[in-house]
């Protein structure tokens, strides 16, 4: 039995003389201490189980070996060899589409003068001509005057300005939705809000068209990513089937992991509207989430621009999730996500474009408020700009060896070559001469750039065609006149 020393008192817990007993020399206190805890280890490693000895071992070890090794190894330096160098520079991105830049010196308007020549502007996405409105222009100055030029702050730093809570209030409001978020930059806007809600095990639908933000999120998302091809609904509903066969293998998993299904309200990558109905269908078939991306489709569909949803009547509360940048129809820079209220509570925690980036310029959300104001006050805008898409889409399917890609009723559709070139660098370079020719004639045209190494299915080469409402009909008329010849 462990015995314990003489002066060791059990009440007071330390080794101190007793009440009542003398204290003796320090030395002899001090051996006795000693001895005692001598003891006591001994007596713990005799009693104590043998894989408590081993595990505890092998932390000494490990702990030993932390104490005398290095936290990191520097790399040895490796030059690149004057080959290398030369190779590299050679094969560089100097002479990529992206930056063969397009001065321009006015607003783009239904004109626009690009390095020196007025055109009529088919290439900017200032769909209901808002971007030189006075009513917005005048709104977004006094706002200047009042807020000053940023906010050099997130939202939840300071940067939050009674502007900020109004226009989500207006967004919600026009979208009969529940709440709204906004972002400071459109791509973020969906990039971030994927990565927010779908993480590492779960499990994404999304269309082989999906636009270049849409990617990026789902990168940043590390979930487990099926591709279908584009509005193929038979392809989607076999990859959830599959999806729901290899669920009844594993119920504990399939309970714990998540699905979404993303798809754009109009493609950007092709100009295709998504079949809404079939996916609500599939939606509660088989039990996944539905994110909507309306950057193309807000203030252009419908009959009061609210997007897909009401352009098919399907009722906005079955969507989770629907995002639309602000640099389109409303002409102004931005974002915004709408939904129920605890679907985009969450996006303020997790939302790493809204957290930690600078929150939307005041005098940018004033304009985006005026903007709603408008398409408010006058909802014919929109059966204008319809009735200019399928003008123009009619008149340019005569084109000899172009045809033309995307819904009538989209105020973004693409010409592309009927036949190719032989390889992706002549029909590229086929197609800017014909943007070329038709700028030097008074046309404004643009081709649609990629990150060929960056998308993971690249689209062919094709020429972008966009549609505003206010262009005059003299105007219109000579231009698709002039592009089909």
């Amino acid at each position: 039995m462990l015995k314990i020393p003489w002066n060791y008192s059990k009440k007071e817990g330390s080794f101190f003389p007793c009440p009542g007993q003398q204290s003796p020399n320090k030395i002899v206190h001090w051996l006795f201490v000693g001895h005692y805890w001598v003891q006591l280890c001994f007596y713990c490693v005799f009693q104590a189980p043998a894989y408590h000895l081993i595990l505890e071992g092998i932390l000494i070890l490990w702990i030993i070996r932390l104490l005398f090794s290095k936290t990191y190894k520097l790399q040895e330096r490796s030059d690149l060899t004057e080959k290398v160098t030369e190779s590299l520079l050679r094969n560089g991105s100097q002479n990529h589409l992206s930056l063969q830049y397009q001065r321009s010196t006015l607003p783009p308007t239904h004109k626009i003068v690009v390095n020196g020549n007025e055109c009529i502007n088919f290439a900017s996405f200032n769909f209901l001509g808002l971007l030189d409105n006075e009513k917005v222009k005048n709104v977004a100055l006094a706002s200047l005057k009042k807020y000053g030029v940023g906010t050099c702050g997130p939202r939840g730093f300071y940067g939050t300005f009674d502007v900020h809570l109004e226009l989500e209030d207006r967004i919600a409001k026009f979208m009969r939705t529940e709440e709204a978020i906004i972002y400071s930059y459109g791509f973020a806007t969906i990039a971030s809000a994927i990565p927010a809600y779908s993480k590492r095990g779960d499990l994404v639908f999304v269309d082989e068209a999906a636009c270049f933000a849409i990617q990026k999120g789902l990168q940043a998302s590390r979930s487990n990513i099926k591709y279908f091809k584009h509005n193929d609904m038979d392809d989607l509903e076999r990859l959830l089937k599959e999806q729901e066969f290899e669920d009844q293998k594993n119920p504990r998993k399939a309970r714990v992991t998540r699905r979404f299904l993303f798809v754009e309200g109009l493609y950007m990558n092709t100009g295709s509207i998504c079949p809404l109905p079939e996916l609500v269908k599939l939606k509660y078939k088989y039990k996944v989430r539905i994110f909507l991306e309306e950057s193309l489709s807000f203030g252009v569909l419908g009959e009061h621009g609210r997007g897909v949803t009401e352009h098919f009547g399907v009722n906005i509360d079955d969507i989770d999730l629907i995002s639309a940048n602000m640099e389109n129809a409303l002409a102004s820079i931005g974002g915004f996500c709408c939904g129920r209220s605890f679907v985009i509570d969450h996006q303020r925690l997790s939302g790493q474009g809204y957290c930690f980036s600078a929150s939307l310029p005041p005098m940018l959300a004033s304009a985006a408020i005026e903007a709603l104001n408008i398409m408010e006050d006058d909802p014919d805008i929109f059966r204008k700009l319809s009735q200019k898409c399928q003008q123009i889409h009619l008149a340019l399917h005569g084109i000899s060896g172009l045809k033309v890609v995307g819904e009538s009723f989209s105020p973004a559709f693409h010409l592309q070559l009927t036949r190719s070139r032989g390889s992706r660098e002549n029909d590229v370079k086929l197609l800017q001469e014909i943007v070329d020719y038709c700028q030097n004639r008074g046309i404004a045209l643009t081709q649609a750039r990629y990150l060929d190494k960056e998308e993971k299915f690249l689209p062919s080469p094709r020429i972008i065609v966009n549609i505003f409402c206010i262009w005059y009909s003299a105007s219109l008329s000579a231009s698709q006149n002039f592009i089909v010849k």
